[in-house]
């Protein structure tokens, strides 16, 4: 199935039938809901919505069928044209709009479209909001204005621009310290709107931007997720430029992850690790982070008198949990920046700006930096199982197995050992389980995965 639909929006690749994919018909479904959910959540008799999307080449498509439908259901719709995730968060509350809809597939391949949607404040929705939009899609009660009362369009092409405005106003971003050190940093936008604005936001502070893949034609020159295996490109150039470090970002702005001036991986965990080590030395606090994220960040934040707590995984859990525990820096360990002071969302800009901002008083390489951080390491699989095996009666037979050790089923079954931790995660869209594993070290983060899932095959009896 390539049309997934959750609480938090619709995906699927573009093309084929309707229903099992992304098509326009489904695309106006869902923007339907969507519209219809916000007029039944409200006594406003005018709504309005920002709409913004990344570059890949069924944007413009998909943009025009969302922006269009909203028109038709009486909502006036504010465009931000080519934006980024964050862009848009920001923009909801300051347009003091009802809503936000980002039109990416996040990393994603190009095949791939999404409608992530927003509340009021810029913030995704909830389950309970996300399962009533499901439902109105469903059942496909829309109703549409007439003549008289369609919605219009607001082109409104400075949100870039005001974005970065507000992340160089932050009280711990320093633009004027980071100038004086004259950095040199290799970007890759992977040709999507991370190409423009976070040169944009370099350049205001006086870093010297080396550019790879930052034409935003949706042509991803590579895997878009920035994991290790598809940057050799920016790991080579960052060594050849002899830049401080490498920045690179995901289609839509929300992920961040580093390479070091000796163009090794900073580690995609390791940047919220390095940006709450920053926050925590100057506003002492509390972190949040997913079940699935590195034990680093526990580490720093206990080292800085804070408390850590481990959220079930998902943007939106990450934020419930920051709000009720006061956390004043969180995320996720997929290079997701979560800073409260800016907005409850995560921003590569936010990390950016406050990662420059504490390379500049430290007198260290960014590879220096990495080495003085706590090291773990990960090993991610899955187990494919059929669809007649019980997933939910594996994972509480290991829950039962591990009943001794320090056990969360807030999602899935996280067992923490003293040395390392196993997270267990069922798919809510095939039969398969998730196995992450981490470890002071790679080869027992590998031996602890392999055993587990050893353990799993013989529960399953296959």
């Amino acid at each position: 199935m390539t049309l997934i639909k959750s609480i938090s929006g619709i995906r699927g690749t573009i093309g084929g039938k309707t229903g099992d994919n992304l098509t326009p018909v489904d695309a106006v479904k869902f923007a339907s809901a969507y519209g219809t959910f916000l007029k039944q959540n409200s006594n406003k008799e005018k709504l309005t919505v920002v709409i913004g999307r990344d570059a890949r080449i069924s944007g413009p498509m998909i943009h025009n069928l969302v922006v269009n439908t909203l028109i038709g259901l009486g909502i006036d719709v504010i465009d931000l044209g080519l934006s980024t995730t964050p862009t848009v968060e920001v923009a909801v509350p300051l347009e003091k709009a009802d809503g936000g809809i980002i039109l990416t597939a996040s990393h994603n391949p190009k095949q791939w479209n999404a409608l992530k949607l927003l509340n009021d404040k810029g913030e995704f929705l909830n389950g309970a909001d996300g399962a009533k939009i499901l439902e109105i899609a469903e059942s496909e009660a829309f109703d549409f204005s007439d003549v008289d009362h369609l919605g219009t369009i607001t082109e409104n092409d400075a949100y870039m621009d005001i974005h970065i405005d507000e992340v160089l106003n932050l009280a711990l971003v320093d633009a004027e310290a980071v100038k004086k050190k004259k950095y040199k940093v290799v970007v890759d936008g992977v040709n999507s709107s991370g190409g423009i604005i976070i040169p944009k936001l370099l350049e205001q502070m006086g870093v010297e931007v080396v550019r790879l893949y930052c034409e935003p034609n949706g042509h991803f020159p590579h895997n878009p997720e920035p994991l290790k295996e598809h940057l050799g490109d920016i790991c080579e150039l960052v060594v050849k430029e002899q830049a401080d470090f490498g920045i690179v970002v995901d289609p839509d702005v929300d992920r961040l992850a580093f390479i070091s001036n000796d163009g090794e991986m900073f580690g995609e965990e390791y940047t919220l690790v390095a940006v709450a080590d920053y926050v925590l030395r100057r506003t002492p606090g509390n972190t949040v982070s997913n079940m699935s994220s590195s034990r680093a960040l526990r580490d720093i934040t206990n080292k800085h008198n804070g408390t850590y707590e481990a959220s079930a995984v998902g943007e939106v859990n990450v934020v419930e949990l920051m709000k009720k525990n006061n956390a004043i820096i969180g995320g996720e360990g997929n290079g997701g920046i979560i800073y409260p002071e800016a907005h409850y969302g995560r921003d590569a800009l936010v990390g950016v700006a406050l990662f420059l901002t504490y390379l500049a008083g430290q007198e260290q390489s960014v590879a220096e930096l990495r080495a003085g951080y706590p090291q773990y390491f990960m090993s991610k699989n899955k187990i494919e199982l059929t669809p007649q095996i019980d997933v939910d009666a594996i994972l509480k037979t290991m829950t039962a197995k591990y009943q001794q050790e320090n056990i969360s089923t807030v999602d899935g079954v996280k067992i923490d050992f003293a040395e390392d931790w196993v997270h267990l995660r069922k798919s809510n869209t095939e039969p398969i389980i998730r196995i992450y594993t981490e470890a002071p070290t790679q080869e027992q983060a590998d031996k602890l995965a392999l055993r587990i899932i050893d353990e799993i095959k013989e529960i399953a009896g296959i």
